[in-house]
């Protein structure tokens, strides 16, 4: 019994100190948020008032607002292109039978490992090439390359576990492919397209170094970038309250997102991984 309890003990010290360790970052960035001024270099854990001022500034910043809306259309454009994709390759790998299907899918996860860095001058040329770039339509192009192997797999993964009976009986109805994604299969993916989808937009909200690399100009740019771009009164400022404001801005509405959805993603997450 003590033992038991001990183990108890230890198991909550130890999801507390994960929570506080993944909590505190975003915890300290609220703090600093309502700083000004020389306040900003006194280490604080608790804060002891709160001015409004550096959210103003944000808020009123109509280039930060522009960037919040170049963010919201590349990513919903980037999740919607992903699903499309996805969902018809995972029909054909989980459904369809051909010789090399799994290589072709083991394939397609190996692509998922490439860092950024490394495809970023052959995307750059790409993107030169099909005339798009300093255009929201180069930042939807990468993220959906790198969007969809994930993707994909979760969705075949899902899509193989589904009953063939129902895909039998469709198919003697005289439905064709394309009525059994869309009619039969789509309602029971949800799960899956809705973890799909709110992990592609959140890669696409928070990625960096292609919408750094394809922008030149400001109203193109999209909120990473448009955060790192804040400056200050003078060239030797940085504004850290501001900067902390815009961060709590952007992420507060991903934080209700996966609130939200929290079942769904788990759901979509373990598909396929118990059978019977």
């Amino acid at each position: 019994m003590i033992k038991r309890q001990l183990n108890s003990v230890a198991f909550y010290l130890l999801v507390i100190s994960i929570v506080v360790v993944a909590v505190f970052p975003f915890y300290y960035s609220v703090i600093t948020s309502f700083k000004t001024g020389t306040d900003l270099f006194s280490v604080d854990y608790f804060p002891k008032h709160f001015d409004l001022r550096n959210y103003r500034d944000v808020l009123n910043n109509d280039n930060f607002l522009r960037s919040i809306l170049n963010s919201v259309f590349i990513a919903s454009t980037t999740v919607v292109c992903a699903l499309f994709l996805a969902v018809t390759a995972s029909y054909a790998l989980a459904r369809v039978r051909f010789k090399g299907r799994g290589l072709l899918l083991m394939t397609i996860l190996a692509v998922s490992m490439f860092p950024q860095i490394a495809v970023l001058a052959g995307l750059f040329e790409m993107v030169r090439f099909l005339g798009i770039y300093n255009s929201p339509w180069a930042m939807i192009l990468s993220y959906t390359i790198f969007t969809l192997p994930f993707t994909v797999w979760v969705l075949t993964t899902f899509m193989r576990d589904l009953p063939v009976e129902i895909e039998e009986a469709a198919i003697v109805d005289g439905a064709t492919p394309w009525v059994i994604i869309t009619q039969v299969f789509l309602p029971l993916l949800w799960p899956a397209l809705v973890t799909t989808g709110l992990l592609a937009f959140i890669g696409a909200w928070n990625e960096f170094l292609f919408a750094l690399t394809f922008t030149a100009s400001e109203t193109m740019r999209t909120v990473p970038v448009a955060i790192a771009m804040l400056s200050g009164a003078s060239d030797h400022e940085i504004p850290w309250g501001t900067i902390m404001a815009a961060s709590v801005v952007v992420t507060v509405p991903l934080i209700i997102l996966v609130l939200i959805f929290q079942r769904k993603i788990v759901a979509g997450l373990t598909a396929g991984g118990v059978k019977g």
